[in-house]
């Protein structure tokens, strides 16, 4: 499984024309599917990335919202008018289009082979749900802004299997001990204390960007 970020606040693979922009988006490529994990701000900044990264959006097989945030479903309309068989994955059941499926993660379960979401999990100031991929070595989470609390998250994932790491944004998740488990960590988006966790876990502590990849 490979993951490739699309939109991010900083860029990580330079002088390629990739641009950076509040919001969050990262590109799942499992087994001959691809699925996009929130669709950042910009619709426009996103198809610059994806064409700078030779990735066609088309085709994308489906995409899931982690929350219903401008930063991370400001994408999904003009990805919509692209991808004509497309299932989207949210907690908000908005009507998009006949040839769109729209499919409520209210529980936690299985989107294809090696990828869960934890359904909708209560968060502030909203809700919100994250996904949880088995990789070669254990589970990573992959998370949006992480409102719905990181300790609550890694509650969830933790039913699937070892989880041996994140990536996302960590908002103001400050509560560092319970990483200690982890092996890699990349804070990505509106994570407040990027900082302080690159001090506290030196070797475990990974930058992220528009065009960093992790095959897992």
């Amino acid at each position: 499984m490979k993951l490739t970020i699309v939109y991010d606040n900083e860029v990580f693979k330079k002088g390629i024309g990739l641009k950076s922009d509040w919001g969050f988006s990262c590109l799942i490529e499992n087994d001959g599917s691809n699925i996009l994990f929130d669709t950042g701000a910009n619709a426009e900044i996103l198809l610059n990335n994806f064409k700078k990264l030779n990735f066609d959006p088309k085709n994308i097989n489906k995409i899931v919202i982690s929350h219903e945030h401008w930063d991370h479903n400001g994408g999904l309309k003009s990805l919509t008018h692209l991808i004509d068989d497309l299932k989207v994955y949210r907690i908000n059941d908005e009507y998009l289009g006949k040839k769109i499926k729209v499919i409520l993660s209210e529980k936690s379960g299985l989107i294809e082979k090696n990828i869960y979401t934890t359904g909708r999990l209560s968060g502030s100031p909203i809700d919100e749900q994250s996904l949880i991929l088995k990789g070669k070595n254990g589970c990573f989470i992959l998370v949006g802004c992480s409102h719905s609390k990181v300790e609550k998250i890694l509650q969830v994932a933790k039913n699937f299997g070892n989880v041996v790491g994140i990536i996302g944004g960590l908002h103001g998740f400050d509560n560092f001990s319970v990483l200690d488990n982890l092996d890699l960590i990349y804070p990505c988006h509106c994570t407040k204390y990027k900082d302080d966790i690159s001090e506290i876990y030196q070797e475990k502590f990974k930058l992220c960007g528009v065009g960093l990849t992790i095959s897992i």
